[in-house]
């Protein structure tokens, strides 16, 4: 007779054997994904070096891979990744598909919340379009004029905003955005859309708080700009955890992570997309400010 222990081991090398992990298997290896980023420099070899720290401190190899977000979220549900770095939007998707959950948020000087920030509307220093007694008001004048998104798929760039118009009552859904604006303009980052303002290609734009400055303008250009309207409470970019690791493992691993605050290991871990450290967080409560904003703008994540 079979007893129940060998039943469950040999269900735990048919989890493993099929490349998927169980809570009685440790795997012998971790794949972190970093995604690339506008302001992510040398990024591949900064990855790998943290990857080696992290392997020293856990006791097994680390392996970093670099992609695009997209290519992230698909490998944490096909169980080819067990960890990734992640805007909230991305964040969403991860647990929606792979069950993946943010445990960690990063931390910037330049957000005024910390781990999170704010999403701004930048106008020039001329421009006749001011802050209004409410938000209606405020955003109403922005009918006919020509606004430049960061891009379609930017949180503080495009999400936050869109979300803000469409709570308003001012635009119906993301396809009605044309019949709001005079023209819509989609940059390919920040800089893109501060520089359409500059420029006088649109009277607004959308973009982050943490942008008026180096290295998206140069200090002379930030003084020809201000801030129209703001949204705040946009989360930060995070590290996901995909819910296959061992519980055990995934403490760790957090504990490892953590450690990126102190000492040496800060340098690069600032290096490596310009924040300063990280924190725990709710996955939850963390990225509802996300959810809702996803969900008035009537965008999937």
């Amino acid at each position: 007779m079979v007893s129940r222990r060998e039943l469950l081991t040999a269900g735990a090398i048919t989890l493993v054997a099929l490349g998927q992990r169980s809570i009685l298997a440790q795997p012998d290896k971790l794949v972190i994904v970093f995604p690339t980023r506008a302001d992510a420099k040398d990024l591949k070899q900064k990855a790998e070096a943290l990857a080696q720290i992290l392997s020293k401190d856990l006791g097994i190899l680390v392996e970093a891979v670099i992609s695009d977000e997209t290519a992230a979220v698909e490998a944490l549900r096909a169980n080819r990744a067990d960890v990734a770095f992640l805007s909230s939007r991305a964040a969403l998707k991860a647990d929606q598909l792979a069950g993946a959950k943010l445990y960690l948020a990063e931390v910037r000087p330049k957000y005024s919340g910390g781990y999170t920030y704010r999403s701004i509307m930048v106008v020039r220093q001329d421009s006749p379009l001011v802050p209004q007694k409410s938000t209606l008001a405020t955003l109403a004048q922005l009918k006919g004029k020509k606004f430049a998104f960061t891009s379609r798929t930017s949180t503080s760039g495009y999400i936050f905003p869109v979300g803000a118009l469409v709570k308003e009552g001012l635009v119906e859904s993301p396809d009605r955005l044309e019949g709001f604006f005079s023209n819509v303009f989609y940059g390919d980052g920040y800089s893109s859309a501060l520089q359409s303002v500059l420029r006088g290609q649109s009277d607004a734009c959308a973009v982050s708080e943490y942008t008026l400055g180096a290295p998206y303008i140069t200090a002379e250009e930030a003084k020809q700009l201000r801030i129209l309207y703001a949204v705040s409470g946009v989360p930060a970019h995070g590290i996901a955890i995909d819910d296959d690791l061992p519980t055990p493992l995934r403490e760790r691993l957090i504990s490892a992570l953590l450690k990126l605050n102190e000492g040496s290991s800060n340098q690069l871990f600032q290096s490596l997309y310009n924040a300063t450290k990280l924190v725990k967080i709710d996955h939850g409560k963390h990225l509802q400010p996300a959810q809702e904003a996803l969900l008035r703008a009537k965008l999937d994540p």
